[in-house]
C-alpha cells in the first residue's frame, strides 16, 4: 500500500491510487467559499450547505466503489492475499494525513478481510515492524532503513537493483507465507475451491496441513 500507488502486487502489477478528494479540491473549496458568504439561516445558505454535502458524498462514493471493485477483483482472483498491517491512525497525523485520508487504507483492507471470508480465501496481516522495504527479496540481506523519496536502490552483496515497493509486496508475500506455514491461524477451516474463472493465485503457500485438507475435497 502506498501513496504514490495505491498498491503494488508481488508480481510487480501497480495500481494507480485514483486520489479521488485532491481531484475535486478544486471544485469543493468553491462550494465551501460560496457557502461561507451566505447569510446564516436564510434559504440560500442552505441550499449551499446541501451542494457542499452532495460534492463530499460524491468524493465517498467514487472512493467506496473503487475500492470494492478492487478488492473484489484481488480476491477472486487470488487463493491468499497478504498485506502489510499499517498504522493509518500515526499516518494521518503527519503531513501526508490528507492523502492517507484520501486513500482510505483501513476501509480497503476491511474490505479484503471480509471478502476473503466470504469466498474462502486466505487473509494475511504482515507485523508492520517487518522490514519488508530494508530487506533484499533475492538475497535476504537486509539493508537498513531509507527515506520515503529514495524509489530504486541497489543491492550491495548480490547487485540487484530493486523498486521499493516491488521488493517490499515480494517480502510481504514471503513473510506471510512463512507465518501462516509457522503457526497455520489465519488458514479457514474450510477453503472453498476456486472456480476456474477465479483461479490464479499470486503464490502464497499455505502450509502443508491445509494443502492436504483442501486436496481430499
Amino acid at each position: 500500500m502506498g501513496l504514490t500507488h495505491f498498491a503494488v502486487l508481488s508480481d510487480g502489477t501497480k495500481i494507480d491510487s485514483p486520489r479521488f478528494l485532491r481531484r475535486a479540491e478544486k471544485k469543493l473549496k468553491k462550494a465551501q467559499r460560496e457557502l461561507s458568504r451566505k447569510q446564516k439561516r436564510s434559504k440560500n445558505r442552505e441550499k449551499a450547505r446541501l451542494k457542499v454535502a452532495r460534492a463530499h458524498a460524491q468524493v465517498a462514493d467514487a472512493r467506496r466503489e473503487f475500492h470494492h471493485q478492487l478488492s473484489t477483483r484481488l480476491i477472486r482472483e487470488s487463493q491468499a492475499v497478504a498485506v502489510e498491517d499499517l498504522a493509518v491512525k500515526a499516518l494521518a497525523r503527519t503531513r501526508l494525513g490528507k492523502s492517507v485520508h484520501d486513500a482510505g487504507w483501513a476501509r480497503f483492507l476491511a474490505m479484503l478481510e471480509y471478502k476473503a471470508q466470504r469466498y474462502g480465501r486466505v487473509f494475511v496481516k504482515v507485523g508492520r515492524f517487518e522490514p519488508t522495504s530494508q530487506v533484499c527479496s533475492v538475497c535476504g540481506v537486509k539493508d537498513g532503513p531509507k527515506p520515503l523519496h529514495v524509489r530504486t536502490w541497489t543491492c550491495t552483496p548480490c547487485g540487484t537493483v530493486h523498486d521499493r515497493d516491488h521488493n517490499a509486496a515480494k517480502n510481504v508475500k514471503q513473510a506471510a507465507g512463512l507465518a501462516v506455514t509457522a503457526c497455520r491461524a489465519q488458514v479457514r477451516p474450510e477453503l472453498v475451491p476456486a472456480q476456474r474463472e477465479e483461479a490464479g493465485s499470486h503464490g502464497i503457500h499455505t502450509g502443508t496441513r491445509a494443502a492436504q485438507r483442501h486436496s481430499t475435497r
